[in-house]
């Protein structure tokens, strides 16, 4: 019980946890302005506008950093693990979603020449951000972390 109550109180930890949470709700209301459909699925999936990995991972090093300081070797681990995480959502995980639109598209053409091809085996093509995702991300992480850090 102990444990649990000292997480509750790690600031850094609940500015990351929450920084995830409002970037997948704020997603998930995103989506459904834009295509005016709810799809509850966005509360937990990847890909779409703000990027949650870039909000958590931002939360995370900024509340660090408003911890610790900026010369800890807290805020170093936090701040490259950052810069790893939205690296890696800007680029590798855009390129598996473009690969899996052309793959998606592939099999499509295998339907209509009769290949019986179910819809699982069709691969997500939302997994990766463009560097707007990522920034808002960022910036709501930020936002999220100062907010804790002062007031909770």
């Amino acid at each position: 019980m102990e444990f649990l109550r000292q997480m509750v109180a790690n600031k850094a930890l609940v500015a990351g946890l929450l920084g995830w949470t409002v970037a997948q709700i704020s997603k998930t209301i995103i989506y459904l302005i834009v295509n005016k459909e709810l799809r509850l699925e966005r509360m937990c999936g990847g890909g779409g506008m703000p990027s949650s990995h870039s909000a958590t991972v931002c939360g995370l090093a900024t509340a660090t950093g408003m911890i610790y300081g900026g010369s800890s070797i807290e805020f170093a681990v936090t701040f490259v693990l950052a810069m790893i995480v939205m690296y890696d959502a800007m680029n590798v995980r855009m390129e598996t979603g473009r690969q899996g639109k052309v793959l998606n598209d592939m099999i499509e053409v295998f339907q209509k020449m009769g290949k019986n091809v179910s819809p699982e085996e069709r691969l997500k093509e939302l997994v990766g951000h463009t560097p707007l995702q990522v920034l808002v991300g960022a910036i709501t992480g930020i936002v999220v972390a100062v907010l804790v850090v002062l007031y909770l």
